[in-house]
């Protein structure tokens, strides 16, 4: 596997960190809820996409999923997996997982990205009137308890509070609007594995994440059991590290092996399709 050439990265937290939020408006809250069903993906680097030298290829495990999902024997095989393919793993557990761990997430030069946390189709609920409309976009979760006045100068509409359930305490989530205008940088390349809830069922989140300059986005049409995800994910990896497969067929052919979801459905996808 060919090579990047090396960048000059900004100073950065010691691995295994991670940082930390509200999508509102006017009389408007937004809400997301899901189960507590995890979501898939990971994968690498798209073939050719490194194009360089010496420098070793470096992947991150955001694990927002560990705090109410935990599976540390998914996260030693996927680290194993990748290192023995020369790639240099970092590890973030939930409570690492805050809004400026996402806002500072791009900055840090990855160009694998695997994001085993919740995540969801966003609800808006009029404070007024309690009535709730589902939006067209999907919100990830971090693991920073929800406080409504913690970020007042963040622009309204790009952070929210994110439940696993009704009732449940909230946490910050963050949408596309964040995606685009609050996380600094830029993914140059960087292949999202989003192992996450609904990570494809609407697009926009994921177009957020290639505006951001990411080079392919990977997940889930619907929810997603956390066994399933994990499972499928160290299949892909497998595919596009020991096999070494482009991104698209290793895709395809993991959707094909795992099957959909045997609980919710949910199927594997990438955007761009084919790529």
């Amino acid at each position: 596997m060919s090579r990047r050439r090396q960048k000059k990265r900004p100073k950065k937290d010691e691995p295994r960190r991670e940082k930390s939020g509200r999508l509102r408006r006017a009389a408007v809250v937004l809400v997301v809820v899901v189960l507590l069903a995890t979501g898939l993906a990971a994968s690498l680097l798209p073939s050719g996409l490194l194009d360089g030298d010496a420098s070793a290829p470096r992947a991150v495990i955001v694990d927002q999923l560990s705090l109410s999902q935990p599976n540390p024997d998914f996260a030693a095989s996927a680290t194993d997996i990748l290192e023995q393919a020369d790639y240099a793993v970092d590890y973030f557990s939930g409570e690492q997982v805050t809004v400026d761990f996402y806002r500072n997430l791009p900055t840090h030069d990855y160009d694998l990205i695997i994001l085993r946390v919740h995540s969801g189709i966003a609800e808006e609920t009029d404070i007024t009137t309690g009535e709730t409309t589902q939006r067209e976009y999907v919100s990830l979760f971090t693991g920073e308890p929800y406080r409504r006045d913690k970020y007042p100068n963040e622009p309204r509409g790009r952070l929210g509070k994110a439940t696993y359930y009704e009732g449940a305490p909230p946490l910050f989530g963050i949408g596309p609007e964040f995606i685009t205008h609050s996380m600094e940088g830029s993914f140059d390349k960087a292949l999202i594995v989003l192992m996450g809830c609904d990570g494809l069922r609407s697009q926009r989140t994921a177009q957020a994440f290639l505006d951001k300059g990411a080079s392919a986005f990977v997940s889930w049409t619907r929810s997603v059991s956390a066994s399933h995800t994990d499972a499928a994910t160290e299949r892909l990896l497998e595919k596009l590290l020991v096999e070494e497969l482009p991104v698209g067929d290793a895709v395809a052919q993991t959707a094909a092996e795992v099957g959909p979801d045997p609980s919710y459905g949910a199927e594997l996808r990438m955007l761009p399709e084919g790529g």
